[in-house]
């Protein structure tokens, strides 16, 4: 499963010689995109199937650096860049330091630069190596939660407990970077339903990214299989009512002071929900409960997807 994305095929693709498949999330749409690795470094999550096809390496710098050159020359009052692919955190503090610096140096209207982060990679750099990176130029991480339950992380093979996410998330704040983590609705299927909400819901409460945004489970062919088979036990998918509970459930019991900007509506979903904790929290159930009298506004199947 692609767990907080949707492909990526932007306007200036002729231009740049990439490494299909290319991935970003929707809030970077109008981002001009640098390939800076290629493929995932950890590539085990069993919801996922992004980056399969590839081996992960890194881009050798005079690659990087003739992209960056050619496309200030195309683009120059660039605003956002997003580095791919799904590990560019991956990259030595060093060399990560070399390509944030120059995109600074080359366009000069950039407001932000951000990209992918795995928890691992988070916590494998030192408080003192985020704020260089983040004081150097990166802005910006998007970290996938997609549980906050030990046993459905276990059973997805995440790599990563709700200790550790936690502690990631936490890590980047502290840095001063700017936060969106990712939930996956359903990958408990029934049988984890609560356990998967209620663990989220906690993880959620005690990092408080600025964003947060909720997908459903959706199992490719190229992934299903791996999917079911890593879980460990029979796994019932959850109906598109019960996954409008998971939503209610969530919303219910997230309990934030600091504002957290969340989002379902992605197009995996089939009932979509937007909103600012804490103010907005009692409008969002309110809104879950008229969709619940109101099965038409439910996003036909054939229009869901990543």
């Amino acid at each position: 499963m692609q767990n907080n994305i949707t492909k990526s095929i932007p306007y200036h693709t002729m231009m740049l010689n990439y490494d299909y498949p290319l991935y970003r999330p929707p809030s970077e749409a109008d981002s001009l995109i640098f390939q800076v690795t290629l493929g995932c470094s950890f590539n085990e999550c069993s919801f996922c199937d992004m980056y399969r096809s590839k081996e992960y390496s890194e881009r050798p710098w005079d690659e990087i650096k003739a992209e960056i050159d050619l496309m200030v020359k195309a683009l120059p009052d660039t605003k956002r860049i997003f580095l791919v692919d799904g590990d560019a955190l991956n990259l030595s503090v060093e060399y990560m330091q070399k390509i944030v610096k120059y995109l600074k140096e080359k366009f000069q209207s950039l407001e932000r630069i951000a990209c992918y982060a795995m928890p691992m990679n988070v916590l494998k750099k030192t408080p003192e190596e985020l704020k260089l990176l983040r004081e150097s130029g990166l802005d910006m991480f998007y970290l996938g939660i997609e549980s906050g339950s030990d046993l459905i992380l276990k059973k997805v093979t995440k790599g990563a407990t709700a200790a550790t996410i936690i502690r990631a998330c936490k890590k980047a704040k502290d840095a001063d970077y700017i936060l969106s983590c990712m939930i996956i609705l359903g990958l408990g299927g029934k049988t984890h339903s609560k356990e998967h909400i209620r663990g989220t819901a906690e993880v959620i409460n005690a990092s408080a990214p600025h964003y947060v945004g909720a997908l459903t489970l959706y199992l490719e062919n190229g992934i299903k299989d791996e999917f079911l088979a890593k879980f460990g036990e029979p796994f019932i998918p959850v109906s598109d009512a019960e996954a409008r509970e998971e939503l209610e459930d969530l919303v219910s019991q997230i309990d934030v002071k600091d504002e957290v900007i969340f989002r379902a509506n992605h197009g995996s979903n089939a009932y979509t929900i937007k909103g600012t904790f804490p103010q907005d929290k009692q409008m969002m159930l309110d809104k879950i409960s008229w969709m619940r009298q109101h099965p038409e506004v439910i996003r036909p199947v054939g229009l869901r997807g990543f």
